[in-house]
């Protein structure tokens, strides 16, 4: 017991440095006046996809896709000129089960093995205010699609030498569009996206 409390004291004494240095308040507020011009690249660690369907009819069930790339171009005095172009690691899916998530990568689902990313690449977007309409191409399976996101502005700030600047956006896309169809009906063609990306680079 006297060894495991020394082992716990020394390592927050390694971490005090480290708690010393974190901001008291969050680094990161929904001010439009923080976002500055510029080239961002996703910040992969902190972005995800998540769609929702409904299973059988029982139950509402998640998934998520993390370690996006990508980046996007903004200037704050001209919003409707920004780019957003994002990859979607296939693989990296993620449900609570390990069969279903074998079953996604198979070709009854996303066909990983021969179409392992899907990407967006925006087109127009229309700001009003800290929400914006991005219009944009949508890529799964190696088939290409128009989408709408309805995006919100989150927050900007600078965070260990890094700007970045974060967003939220919602969708809904039908799979079947796409070529995944399997199961349809009895879970909906209709599948609810939720898109949380965060963009940084080097502060100047």
């Amino acid at each position: 017991m006297f060894r495991s409390a020394t082992i716990l004291l020394l390592g927050l004494s390694a971490a005090a440095p480290l708690v010393a240095q974190m901001p008291k308040t969050p680094p990161g507020i929904s001010d439009v006046r923080r976002v500055a011009a510029g080239t961002y690249t996703v910040d992969p660690g902190h972005s995800q996809v998540t769609f929702t369907v409904n299973h059988l009819g029982f139950s509402t069930y998640r998934g998520i896709f993390g370690d996006l790339t990508g980046s996007m171009t903004i200037d704050p005095k001209s919003p409707a000129k920004a780019k957003v172009s994002i990859d979607i690691p296939i693989k990296r899916v993620t449900t609570t089960s390990d069969k279903l998530d074998e079953h996604l990568l198979g070709a009854d689902f996303f066909d990983a093995a021969n179409h392992p990313t899907a990407h967006f690449e925006s087109t127009s977007i229309r700001p009003s205010g800290k929400a914006a309409r991005i219009s944009g191409n949508l890529t799964i399976k190696g088939i290409t699609k128009p989408v709408v996101l309805d995006a919100v502005f989150v927050g900007a700030g600078t965070m260990m030498g890094k700007r970045t600047i974060g967003f939220d956006a919602t969708t809904t896309i039908k799979r079947s569009d796409f070529g995944v169809s399997y199961g349809i009906p009895l879970v909906p063609d209709a599948v609810p996206l939720q898109i949380s990306v965060a963009f940084e680079r080097p502060e100047s």
